[in-house]
């Protein structure tokens, strides 16, 4: 007999919808060994004002294996004489069906619904699904997760989620977004739970969040995911941290690919990592994420406000290729789309959103970005190019400190997010301030960008803050142009 109950997650701040507020997560368990769980949670992304992809994934357990067998640092495959189920924070997954079900704050009952769909063995046991019917610009909706073991007639577990949809582009609205990159299993700063700025982000209710990559490192130790198998181990252990599960219930994600969660450290087309080639690295995250058909994106919130999400691996030339104009990180297609689109944008604001730094300054030995002499025709092109334009901002990942700079040159403003966590900041010294600087700190965190208004005036206001949620610089902006 199955019997419900609440699966109580962390006391955290919890963003307030409008409309009835259902429980973070309300399951159903059972001591039946067939039931199914979702031990990795729910993510939502790519959402926009008229769809959204919802991500899942079935689960043997309803928790992560945290007291498993401890990996060694120079471990590239499972010990022998043990499972992958048995080594720390394993997940396995399960097979299974689920089913959808969503509807707009304020109205009775789940208007719209998926059929039951089966998960992919193939694909870690993950779906993935592209919610249409039913969704409006500027509006709050739950979606209701019911999942339930091969053969089964009824769904033996509800997971419940939630987003906001972008407003119209006539739409004078206020916006809030936070901006995050480079996150470790083994520098989390909370063991038991994961990484302490997913509850301070959740705390001030953002409309969306910017992963920029680094996700999760392939390359580093505890174990060296130099097969599919360890790579999904590491994404299955990081989104099954108590923190990260109840942020993703609340707040979709605009997922970006960089090198430590593709392959390697500054790989490129063509490179492999152990077993994983350059295609399936890609796949996988696509796998991993919710993901829409384009790598490249771009998201209008509102009258004032449009944000793109370039893609810094999947077109680029190879870092030692020697300099040039047919070098590239964004390649021509994509290249030719910002362009377009970024020029026909009437957004008061207009954001880029990089991977990797386009301003800097950066250390002298990278060749892997914008903002370094390998990739320096590009750079320039797109820093001219962006000078063309009023009230335009770079933001990018990537780098392990957090700084505000000014291209001396073009006069082109980047903000950068800075790692996940202290443990992880570092690789830079704040000595070596340049005269392209306006805040440099060696710290994690992550960036709040938040579009306000006074007096019916938009303002974009750009917020450095710690691990604890602590402003550690502020910037705000005004745009410079008339409507």
């Amino acid at each position: 007999m199955l019997t419900p109950f609440l699966l109580l997650l962390p006391c955290l701040p919890q963003p307030q919808f409008d409309g009835p507020q259902p429980p973070v997560q309300e399951v159903e368990a059972s001591e039946d060994p067939s039931a199914v769980h979702m031990a990795t949670g729910v993510k939502v992304g790519e959402v926009t004002g008229t769809s959204a992809v919802v991500w899942t994934r079935l689960t043997v357990a309803p928790e992560a294996n945290f007291g498993g067998a401890p990996w060694a640092d120079d471990a590239q495959a499972v010990p022998e004489g043990l499972t992958l189920a048995a080594m720390e924070g394993a997940v396995p997954g399960a097979p299974g069906e689920v089913r959808l079900r969503w509807r707009k704050a304020g109205e009775e009952g789940f208007r719209h619904e998926t059929p039951w769909t089966a998960v992919d063995p193939a694909r870690d046991f993950t779906a993935q699904f592209t919610l249409t019917e039913g969704i409006e610009p500027g509006e709050h909706y739950f979606v209701a997760i019911s999942a339930r073991p091969p053969g089964a007639q009824e769904g033996s577990l509800l997971q419940l989620a939630g987003f906001r949809t972008p407003p119209g582009p006539a739409v004078q609205a206020p916006a809030r977004f936070t901006v995050v990159s480079c996150q470790s299993w083994r520098r989390r700063d909370d063991p038991a739970n994961g990484h302490r700025i997913y509850p301070v982000m959740q705390g001030l209710d953002p409309d969306f969040l910017v992963h920029t990559g680094d996700v999760v490192y392939y390359d580093k130790p505890g174990p060296f995911a130099k097969s599919p198998e360890l790579a999904r181990h590491k994404w299955n252990r990081l989104y099954a941290l108590p923190f990260e599960r109840a942020f993703h219930e609340r707040v979709p994600t605009w997922f970006m690919t960089d090198d430590h969660d593709v392959l390697k450290n500054d790989c490129w087309p063509g490179q492999s990592y152990g077993e994983i080639s350059w295609e399936e690295g890609l796949d996988l995250y696509r796998e991993q994420t919710p993901s829409g058909p384009r790598p490249y994106r771009r998201v209008r919130w509102g009258r004032d406000l449009e944000v793109w999400f370039m893609e810094g691996r999947a077109f680029r030339s190879p870092n030692r290729m020697p300099d040039g104009p047919d070098k590239s990180i964004w390649g021509a297609e994509q290249k030719a789309w910002f362009k377009r689109t970024f020029a026909e944008s009437d957004a008061t604001f207009r954001v880029l959103v990089s991977s990797t730094p386009i301003v800097g300054p950066d250390r002298g030995n990278k060749n892997d970005n914008h903002a370094n002499k390998g990739f320096r025709t590009e750079g320039d092109e797109l820093r001219s190019y962006l000078a063309e334009h009023d009230d335009v901002f770079v933001i990018c990942g990537d780098r392990h400190w957090q700084y505000v700079s000014q291209d001396p040159a073009s006069g082109v403003w980047e903000f950068a997010c800075g790692p996940s966590t202290d443990a992880h900041a570092g690789g830079f010294s704040e000595r070596n301030r340049s005269e392209a600087h306006r805040y440099l700190k060696v710290c994690g965190g992550f960036l709040e960008v938040v579009l306000e208004y006074e007096e019916g005036q938009p303002r974009l206001l750009f917020q450095h803050r710690g691990v604890d949620g602590e402003v550690l610089h502020a910037d705000r902006r005004l745009p410079t142009r008339g409507r």
